[in-house]
C-alpha cells in the first residue's frame, strides 16, 4: 500500500498573537488528516519528519553510517547513529546544509506496508543491522510499515507530515553519546538532537528563549547568589547556604500562614519507619527500588519517600467522630527518593526534598467542597507569583485498585468542584494514580515553560489499608475518604523554578538581602549604619557596603547580587536624614521604611 499526498501547509489566525499552522499528517494506520502544529499530535509528526530529514542528510554525507532510531521527543527530536568516527558539533553546519537541500526538494513521504519476510529482505538489502533487530521486536501479524522520502527509506510506524518542505526552519542543538537501547553493555552511539518549526520566526523565538533560559539557570544563579550548592560528597542532596535558607524559610512561613488560616493543623512524622509500614501502605511493592533502607536492631527500616503513611498513623492514634471531619493535616516533611545519577538536575531533580504535604480526611459528601478549597488555595499561591497555569484531570488507569463505583464517585467529585469554580481543565484519560483520580496543576513561567507542581489526589485505598474510620451520626463506623495534596510540590524545586522565573531578583518579601546601603565616602559610613539599624528594627534584611571602592563599583556589585533596593547616601542625604533610592526617589528614612514594610507585608511579586 502506498499513499502519496498533495502538499498542503496553511495558516489560520488562531489568536491575536500567533499563527496556527495546519498540515497533512499521515498517522500510524495510514489515515490522513489536517492537524495543526499547536496540537501535540501535529508537533510529534512534524518533529518525527525532521528526524528523518536529519537521517537522510547523514546517509547522503556519510553513507557508511548505520541507522538506529529517531523519535520525536517532548521538545524536538533526535536520531541515534552508529559511525566509526563519532559525530561532533563541528559536523552540524554540513549536515544542516544538506537538510536544507532535502527540504527544498519538497520530497513526498510515502507509507508502504510489507509482509514480515519482505520487510526483512528490504532491510537486509539496505545493510541496516539495527533495523533488523528492531523488526524482530514487532509482534507477529502486525503490518510492517516503512516511510520513504526520495532515495531514503526507514522502518517506521510514523506519524509524519506529507512533504519535507513543511519543515521550513530547524536547528541541530547538541550531540551526545547514547548506548544502544539504553544498555551500557551495548555499543555507544552518536545521538544528534534538533528542534524544528514551521517558520523561521518561531525558530528564532525558541532559540532566543533557550538563550534566556541559560542565563536564568538556577544552578548558575544559585552559585552566584550563594543560595545553595550540590557537592560531590552528596550528589542529589542540596546544601542550602544562609541566603538560600532565608528564601526557603520565608516560603515555609508563608505556607504555614495560609494553612493556619484555612484550618489546617501541622504535624511532623519520623523520617525513617519500619518496612512493615511500607508493606501496609503498598509502597514496598510499588516503590521499594526508589527507597533507601537500613538495618536497625535486626529489622529493616526505610527512609520515607512520602509523608502519607505517617499521617495515617497519626489519624489512627485515637477514635474520631464525623463532627471532626473534615480534618486537614499538613506536614513540611523531608523525603528521600533514589533517583538515578543521570536524572539529577540542580534543585529540579534531587534525592531529598521538603514536600509541602497535606492530607484531608473527610466524608463522601464533603469531597466537592474540600476540593474547591484546595483549588482556591493553589490558585491564590500561583497568582501571587504571577504564574499562569493549566489544569489536568486524570482518570482511572487500567491497573487500578477499588471498584468502578468508587472511581466514578471520586472522579465526579473532582469534576463537580472544578465545574462549580468555573475552572477550565482537560481530561487525561487513564492517567490517574492506581489508588484514585487526581488533578494536576501545570504552571507556566515567564519563559512559557511549564512545570507540574500542585496536585490533588483522591484516595480510598490507603484508608482501607490502614483500616481507619470515624463514628458517623448513626453511631456506626464509616471509612473516610483521603485527599493527598501539595501546593509547591517540593520546596526545593519550587525555589529552583522561582529563581529562573525571577532571574534571581526575588520579590522583596523573599529576597535574602532586601536593601543594600552604599555610603559615597567613609564620612557617611556612620550614617549608613544608623539607617541600617532603623531598617533592621522593622525586620528588613539589609547590608551596608562600606568598602573603599568607587560608588559605581559598589552599585554594579549590588546589581549583580539582584538587590531590589540599592540605597545611596552622601553628604546631602546624611545632612537631611534621607536616602536616595537608585533609579528612584529621595525619601526620609521613616518614609522609606514604611514603603519597604508595605511592599513586604503585601507580598508584592513583580518580575
Amino acid at each position: 500500500m502506498q499513499v502519496i499526498l498533495t502538499h498542503k501547509l496553511y495558516s489560520k489566525k488562531g489568536c491575536a498573537t500567533a499563527r496556527v499552522h495546519f498540515m497533512k499528517v499521515i498517522a500510524h494506520d495510514g489515515s490522513i488528516s489536517d492537524i495543526s502544529f499547536k496540537e501535540e499530535e501535529g508537533r510529534k509528526a512534524f518533529w518525527h519528519t525532521a528526524s528523518h530529514i536529519l537521517a537522510q542528510a547523514v546517509k547522503r554525507l556519510y553513507p557508511e553510517t548505520k541507522l538506529t532510531i529517531g523519535p520525536a521527543i517532548k521538545e524536538g527530536f533526535y536520531y541515534d547513529f552508529d559511525r566509526e568516527t563519532p559525530f561532533t558539533a563541528e559536523d552540524f553546519d554540513e549536515i544542516e546544509a544538506e537538510m536544507k537541500k532535502i527540504v527544498k526538494e519538497n520530497l513526498p513521504l510515502k507509507r508502504t506496508t510489507l509482509s514480515r519476510e519482505e520487510a526483512l529482505n528490504k532491510i537486509k538489502s539496505l545493510d541496516e543491522p539495527y533495523k533488523v533487530e528492531l523488526l524482530s521486536d514487532i509482534p507477529e501479524g502486525d503490518d510492517i510499515s516503512f516511510f520513504e522520502q526520495g532515495e531514503f527509506i526507514d522502518l517506521c510506524a510514523g506519524p509524519h507530515v506529507a512533504y519535507t518542505s513543511v519543515v521550513k526552519a530547524f536547528k541541530l542543538t547538541k550531540v551526545a553519546g547514547a548506548y544502544w537501547r539504553g544498555d551500557e553493555k551495548n555499543k555507544m552511539l552518536s545521538r544528534i538532537y534538533g528542534i524544528a518549526f514551521p517558520s523561521a520566526g518561531e525558530l528564532k523565538e525558541y532559540l532566543d528563549r533557550i538563550e534566556e533560559a541559560k542565563k536564568r539557570d538556577h544552578r548558575k544563579i544559585g552559585k552566584e547568589l550563594e543560595l545553595f550548592e550540590i557537592m560531590d560528597e552528596g550528589p542529589g542532596f542540596p546544601f542550602f547556604l544562609p541566603k538560600g535558607m532565608i528564601v526557603k524559610n520565608e516560603l515555609m512561613k508563608f505556607w504555614r500562614e495560609i494553612h493556619t488560616r484555612e484550618g489546617y493543623v501541622e504535624i511532623s512524622t519520623p523520617m525513617m519507619l519500619t518496612k512493615t509500614l511500607w508493606e501496609t501502605s503498598g509502597h514496598w511493592a510499588h516503590y521499594s527500588q526508589n527507597m533507601y533502607t537500613s538495618e536497625i536492631d535486626e529489622s529493616t527500616f526505610a527512609v520515607k519517600p512520602m509523608n502519607c503513611p505517617g499521617s495515617l498513623l497519626v489519624y489512627n492514634m485515637k477514635p474520631h467522630s464525623y463532627k471532626e471531619l473534615p480534618m486537614r493535616v499538613g506536614e513540611l516533611g523531608l523525603v528521600h527518593r533514589h533517583e538515578k545519577a543521570g536524572a539529577l538536575h540542580g534543585l529540579m531533580r534531587v534525592r531529598c526534598f521538603t514536600q509541602d504535604d497535606a492530607h484531608i480526611f473527610m466524608t463522601k459528601e464533603q469531597i466537592t467542597d474540600e476540593i474547591k478549597g484546595v483549588v482556591k488555595l493553589i490558585d491564590e499561591v500561583y497568582n501571587l507569583f504571577g504564574f499562569k497555569y493549566s489544569i489536568e484531570l486524570s482518570t482511572m488507569p487500567e491497573d487500578h485498585l477499588g471498584s468502578i463505583e468508587d472511581w466514578d464517585m471520586a472522579t465526579n467529585g473532582l469534576k463537580a468542584a472544578l465545574d462549580e469554580l468555573g475552572m477550565a481543565y482537560e481530561i487525561n484519560e487513564g492517567d490517574g494514580a492506581f489508588y484514585g483520580p487526581k488533578i494536576d496543576f501545570h504552571l507556566e513561567d515567564c519563559l512559557g515553560r511549564t512545570w507540574q507542581c500542585g496536585t490533588i489526589q483522591l484516595d480510598f485505598q490507603l484508608p482501607m489499608r490502614f483500616d481507619i474510620d470515624y463514628i458517623g451520626a448513626d453511631g456506626q463506623k464509616h471509612r473516610p475518604i483521603m485527599i493527598h495534596r501539595v501546593v509547591f510540590g517540593s520546596i526545593e524545586r519550587f525555589i529552583g523554578i522561582l529563581t529562573e522565573h525571577y532571574a534571581g531578583k526575588f520579590p522583596l518579601w523573599l529576597a535574602p538581602v532586601q536593601a543594600k546601603i552604599l555610603p559615597i565616602t567613609d564620612a557617611q559610613r556612620d550614617y549608613a549604619l544608623s539607617v541600617a539599624e532603623k531598617l533592621k528594627a522593622k525586620g528588613i534584611r539589609c547590608e551596608v557596603d562600606d568598602r573603599s571602592e568607587s560608588l559605581n563599583y559598589k552599585v554594579r556589585e549590588a546589581q549583580l547580587q539582584k538587590i531590589r533596593y540599592i540605597l545611596v547616601v552622601g553628604e546631602k542625604e546624611a545632612t537631611a536624614g534621607t536616602v536616595a533610592i537608585r533609579g528612584g526617589a529621595v525619601l526620609p528614612v521613616d518614609e522609606l521604611t514604611a514603603k519597604l514594610c508595605e511592599e513586604i507585608d503585601n507580598k508584592v511579586s513583580t518580575l
